[in-house]
């Protein structure tokens, strides 16, 4: 049961005269604020970057994201978001959430400095009966070890008895987040019961499903989540190695497995990429000493080693067509770390494109959404990136790979043109048809 101060807050909830801050506006933080907003809450944004901050407040979206910048501008023109670089808006707020980076330092340990630097600027304006909800990923215990006595000792206050805190995890996907932001079910873990109550209230003004639970479990879950994915995903890039020795096609072996009413393989790549999924696993291990082998970190050295294999998919077929590698032209379709985003984040073509580089390949990278080449030749075009090509390596699924001209394509590159199909979006026999040597991944060439 709540007492009668929480009872009030949640009445603030419920009538929006909570006022909230964002302290982040990236990939999380803005849709975050435009839901919140467009729920009839006043939002206000906090950034370090001025131009992210004259964006929004010019009601413009600085990423890109489906639906988004319409979201913004009816939301700015209509009074309830706005931006700003100062953290003493949160000593005009009631409720606070952080989305701030948590990226891996160098020895792929968890960098918290700027979800700590957060929190003393948000210190030095928190006032009694606040709200602070945790939203970047963040490894086990943060929370009550690291977030709960900093804000303590920078107020004197208490959590729970003075402010409320709580871990609501984000659970979306660029090029779906707004959709994700309210449809997927959201965690809500307090320090406590009156806490984990108040988050839930709140963020169920924007999210369909909400469910309680307490702030060190769902550290833990949100982590699982995207380790189980990189596990799969492992066992499906050590799967289509496996098909291509063998000669069989690692996209129908996973197609009729997949049948089985309790089996569901993911599809193998050139590696794994994004935000999440190469660095959840080590803050999930971060704590605690694993036996070796332990089947985590297996999982990311085999999606680490994707990008070396690809590598020497396309040094094979070049060799096997008679190509002179120090002559050889590399057309990459794709530095986005997934299809139809336009987010390079820890995408497998960097490693890739670097490689090739290295070895003295003529690089040239070409990617409708995404702005990044990773040093490669940027081409403006399709055409300016095949044209004289020896090899086209599609590196990621965005629909304008997923039915190319083939026949028209043919014509702009050299003779005995290759194709490495990273993301398996080619028919193998059209590519064949047409004269190309075609390597899919997890199935032999043609």
């Amino acid at each position: 049961m709540l007492d009668a101060k929480s009872e009030k807050i949640v009445k603030g909830i419920c009538d929006r005269s909570l006022c909230l801050v964002v302290v982040g506006s990236g990939y999380v933080g803005l849709p975050t604020a435009a839901l919140f907003a467009d729920a009839g809450f006043q939002v206000v944004v906090i950034d370090v970057k001025q131009d992210l901050v004259n964006a929004v407040n010019n009601g413009v979206s600085p990423i890109k994201e489906p639906g988004l910048n319409e979201l913004i501008s009816y939301n700015v023109h209509a009074g309830r978001l706005k931006a700003t670089l100062s953290y003493e808006a949160i000593a005009r707020s009631d409720a606070v959430i952080i989305s701030v980076q948590t990226p891996l330092n160098k020895n792929r340990k968890p960098n918290l400095s700027y979800l700590m630097n957060a929190l003393k600027k948000i210190g030095k304006n928190l006032k009694k009966n606040m709200i602070i909800v945790v939203s970047s990923t963040i490894p086990p215990g943060t929370i009550n070890e690291r977030v709960k006595p900093t804000l303590e000792a920078l107020t004197g206050m208490k959590a729970e008895a003075d402010f409320y805190l709580a871990y609501v995890p984000e659970r979306i996907a660029p090029g779906n987040a707004l959709k994700d932001f309210v449809e997927s079910p959201r965690l809500v873990g307090g320090i406590g019961p009156k806490s984990t109550k108040i988050a839930s209230e709140l963020f169920k003004t924007v999210c369909k499903t909400v469910i309680e639970t307490d702030a060190s479990t769902a550290e833990v879950a949100k982590l699982a989540e995207n380790t189980y994915r990189d596990i799969n995903i492992a066992y499906a890039n050590q799967l289509a190695i496996i098909c291509e020795k063998l000669n069989v096609d690692v996209m129908e072996v996973i197609r009729l497995a997949n049948t089985h009413p309790r089996v569901n393989i993911h599809l193998p790549g050139p590696g794994v990429g994004g935000p999440c999924l190469p660095k959840d696993p080590y803050f999930l291990t971060h704590m605690s000493k694993l036996p070796r082998p332990n089947i985590i970190m297996t999982a990311r050295k085999i999606n680490d080693y994707m990008p070396n294999h690809i590598i020497k998919t396309t040094l094979k077929a070049l060799e096997k067509t008679g190509k002179n590698i120090k002559t050889a032209k590399i057309a990459v379709l794709g530095t986005a770390y997934k299809g139809n985003v336009d987010d390079p984040r820890l995408s497998p073509a960097q490693p890739i494109i670097k490689t090739l580089l290295n070895l003295g390949l003529k690089t040239v990278a070409y990617d409708p959404k995404c702005e990044e080449s990773f040093g490669a030749e940027k081409a403006e075009s399709l055409n300016d990136a095949i044209k004289k090509a020896d090899c086209i390596l599609i590196l990621t699924d965005h629909k304008e790979f997923e039915h190319l001209k083939l026949s028209e394509i043919r014509q702009y590159m050299n003779p005995n043109p290759i194709i490495i199909d990273a993301r398996r979006i080619i028919d193998k026999e059209e590519a064949t048809r047409l004269g190309f040597k075609y390597y899919g991944l997890g199935k032999q060439s043609s």
